[in-house]
């Protein structure tokens, strides 16, 4: 197969795809890489192919797609190409909750020297490692990253990267409790998506709906995430997104568990916990797990709480999210503390402190909690993360997180 005629394939596998019939692009695609000569030809191929089976939750095929990739490019011994390629390597090992591998391939390409495509991708090359140090719950990391991401958005005009940066965003609030941003930057990506998005995939929309939906939840307004999680769910199941199926999914049932309906919740966590499995999202099922234990201690069935912990507890700890492992070790302790049993609580008592520090997800200003409740919170420029309250009565200063990892020990 030659030059023309790749691209002719390319081409109608992309058509195919766009018209919802993946698996008839991926045939075609698959047809290009066995008869087709054509290096470059190749390498465009795989990238459809990563991108296809990442929309598909198909991770592993993703994973070995970019592996190839690689090797492609170093035959074409093109730096553009390369950096394409490492990008999608890192992306893949994201999805599979490998976030140090991640990391190190960010920083490969981060590494590689300045190529006509290292301005455009540079962006997306934050976005993902920032996306892999919040998986590792290294907070103050993460917003130095999506940050970098979102400079990079603006200064090449790039909307799209700056919608799924504004639901990452979204995502990073959520999880340290600041629930007004949580919901303020998935409704810029939905902004977004109306000004600019008319050409864009409804993945984008769908994915913004999601954010909300979350952020809607946590603040208590039970009606309108149940309306963006539908939303959102509509367009995953007509283009057979099902990693977003699942977060879904998984929305609903915390929807339900919040309005106390547990018999409607168990199914929704059953039926996300499947295809978290399938497609091999292990930070996914820890979130799972945990909404689970929830419903049963609130049915006071601790032992099976305990449980859905336990497993929960094993896969936080191989993905290293310290997050979790917080969470899980806190609900663990309050179990524990009403079953009577003072060895273990102790222990979960300490473990509990020792995620806190690792996590630095306390305010150096006042040295309570962060993300223990709800509250509005400020980022210096140095991306450590203080209550606002706190900022607004200190006024402007030096960073005293800074100030303290600076301070080296002396000698007595």
């Amino acid at each position: 197969m030659g030059q023309d005629q790749t691209k002719q394939q390319i081409e109608k596998g992309l058509q195919l795809y766009q018209s919802n019939q993946p698996e008839k692009a991926l045939q075609v695609w698959t047809r290009v890489l066995e008869k087709s000569a054509d290096l470059v030809g190749r390498f465009r191929v795989l990238g459809c192919l990563v991108t296809a089976h990442s929309e598909m939750g198909r991770y592993k095929e993703m994973l070995k797609f970019a592996v190839v990739q690689i090797d492609t490019a170093r035959e074409l011994a093109d730096a553009d190409f390369l950096l394409e390629s490492y990008l999608n390597l890192a992306r893949s090992n994201e999805k599979l909750c490998e976030f140090h591998k991640t990391i190190s391939y960010c920083k490969t390409c981060l590494g590689l020297p300045g190529t006509r495509a290292s301005a455009q991708l540079g962006g997306q090359v934050s976005l993902s490692m920032g996306n892999a140090f919040l998986g590792l719950s290294l907070f103050q990391k993460a917003l130095e990253s999506f940050e970098k991401a979102l400079r990079s958005a603006h200064n090449n005009d790039d909307a799209m990267l700056e919608c799924r940066v504004c639901c990452s965003l979204g995502s990073f609030y959520a999880q340290v409790k600041d629930y007004e941003k949580a919901l303020f930057f998935p409704c810029k990506a939905a902004e977004l998506v109306n000004n600019y998005g008319k050409g864009w995939s409804l993945k984008y929309r769908a994915m913004s709906q999601y954010h909300m939906a979350v952020a809607y939840r946590l603040l208590g307004h039970l009606g309108s995430a149940m309306e963006c999680c539908e939303e959102s769910m509509k367009i995953a199941l007509q283009h057979g997104d099902r990693p977003l199926q699942a977060l879904c999914l998984l929305c609903f049932a915390d929807i339900h568990r919040s309005r106390g309906d547990l018999e409607t919740a168990f199914p929704r966590y059953d039926s996300a916990m499947s295809i978290m499995t399938e497609i091999g999202n292990r930070l996914g099922q820890v979130q799972v797990l945990l909404g689970v234990a929830k419903c049963w201690v609130a049915r006071k069935a601790l032992d099976k709480a305990l449980e859905a912990i336990e497993r929960a507890q094993d896969l936080a700890e191989e993905v290293g999210n310290k997050l979790s492992q917080l969470k899980l070790h806190c609900l663990s302790e309050r179990i524990c503390r009403s079953k009577g049993l003072q060895r273990e609580l102790r222990a979960h008592v300490v473990r509990f402190h020792e995620c806190v520090e690792e996590t630095e997800l306390y305010c150096g200003l006042c040295g309570e909690s962060i993300g223990e409740r709800n509250s509005r919170l400020q980022a210096l420029p140095c991306s450590h993360v203080f209550h606002l309250r706190c900022l607004q009565k200190s006024g402007p200063r030096s960073c005293p997180n800074c100030r303290r990892s600076s301070m080296k020990p002396g000698f007595v």
